[in-house]
């Protein structure tokens, strides 16, 4: 509805994935510079991950829409399939044949056709996105995939794209081999204020308005706060921002405005749920790392002095993985699998041993119960005992 008024060509905050709207940040620039030379080297694996709404699709869009034609692709979207079915997309978006083939003979014409393409001097590459999704027993499909190859070349590069549990799953032990062939890999971290602020204004110009709102002071700070820098969230915001003016026939945005926005839109609890700060001491109810609630047995005043050790030795465990969780978000990428290990594995210890407090105040509560079933019928007979002396005296025995 907008569009006219603000005499845009389209919409600038779509959420469609559109190469033509792709902002070059930092992260996006060194991201497109590692995905290139891995094409170009023909780098067997390539990993690339990011938060959801940073963009990835769009770039890997991107390089698509660049891409020449000596460069057969394969783009797998949906990655919520078995092993067969995988190599069945593959194969379609190939041009092969699927229909009433096994794998076994998928495989073998998937091989063959690598061979034709590497005879003409072209270098089919499969992109997979969304590839968190995919089990442990796929991914290892996909590098027996990546085994089809020459003396002194890949005959298959593999793109994987996927959400930053990407990199933890294939750090799992049984995919240390898929590990070590991925030569390529980079992330896309959120933008900063000063390119939230450029992302706004790039992608007005891009759809034909620089102009078309005024932003107040502070104004874009705001709308890198409270969506952090993703791109997504910043569309979404935006494109309220704009037809919040369109309805109010204004053509400028106010601190007092956009305030006004969020609390309607209910941004932080909608798009922020799980609080990260980790919660105060005093608090009555535990929360672990993954904003789960804790047994009662944690945090209750009245424990054992077994349960007061475990639970104070619990409270270590959750401080240690909160200062982790800040130096992850501050180290590079770099540091960032190592971190996420022990971070992943304080997590498990966090489970082992609210399970265990829960099952100590379980056993408390049972014996309380043992107790009680001992003490109550000795209490019950006393009376009759007593009833019986007084009857047998008044009938003189």
């Amino acid at each position: 509805m907008y569009t006219e008024y603000f005499r845009f060509r389209a919409k600038p905050f779509e959420l469609l994935p559109n190469p033509d709207f792709l902002y070059p940040s930092k992260a996006h620039r060194k991201a497109i510079a590692y995905l290139e030379y891995g094409l170009l080297e023909r780098a067997g694996f390539i990993l690339l991950t990011g938060e959801v709404g940073a963009g990835k699709t769009t770039l890997i869009r991107d390089l698509l829409k660049r891409t020449t034609g000596n460069v057969p692709m394969s783009k797998v979207f949906n990655t919520c399939v078995d092993a067969t079915q995988l190599v069945a997309m593959i194969n379609d978006d190939f041009g092969l044949e699927t229909q009433g083939r096994d794998k076994v003979t998928m495989l073998r014409d998937l091989n063959s056709y690598l061979i034709e393409q590497f005879a003409a001097r072209k270098h089919p590459v499969l992109i997979i996105d969304e590839a968190q999704n995919l089990p442990p027993e796929v991914l290892e499909e996909l590098r027996m995939l990546s085994n089809l190859e020459t003396d002194n070349a890949k005959l298959l590069q593999i793109i994987l794209v996927g959400q930053p549990e990407l990199r933890d799953r294939i750090r799992s032990p049984q995919l240390i081999q898929l590990r070590q062939r991925i030569l390529v890999q980079c992330h896309l971290s959120p933008l900063t204020a000063e390119e939230t602020a450029e992302y706004v204004l790039f992608r007005l110009e891009r759809a034909g308005n620089r102009d078309a709102l005024q932003w107040g002071p502070d104004v874009l700070d705001m709308i890198h706060k409270a969506t952090r820098g993703v791109p997504r969230l910043v569309n979404i915001l935006c494109g309220y921002a704009l037809l919040d003016a369109y309805a109010a026939d204004r053509r400028h945005v106010a601190a007092e405005m956009l305030d006004d926005l969020l609390k309607s839109m209910d941004f932080e609890r909608q798009f922020w749920p799980t609080a990260e700060a980790m919660p105060d001491a005093d608090a009555t109810v535990g929360v672990s790392p993954a904003g789960a609630a804790l047994p009662p047995a944690v945090t209750s005043p009245r424990l054992s002095p077994a349960l007061q050790r475990v639970s104070a030795l619990l409270s270590g465990v959750l401080q240690r993985v909160g200062e982790l969780e800040q130096a992850q978000a501050r180290a590079g990428e770099d540091a960032h699998l190592q971190l996420a290990e022990r971070q992943r594995s304080l997590e498990h210890r966090v489970v082992q041993l609210a399970e265990c407090v829960e099952r100590m105040n379980l056993g408390q509560a049972l014996q309380q119960v043992q107790v009680t079933r001992e003490v109550a019928p000795s209490v019950e007979r006393k009376p009759a005992r007593r009833q019986g002396w007084i009857r047998r005296w008044l009938a003189g025995g």
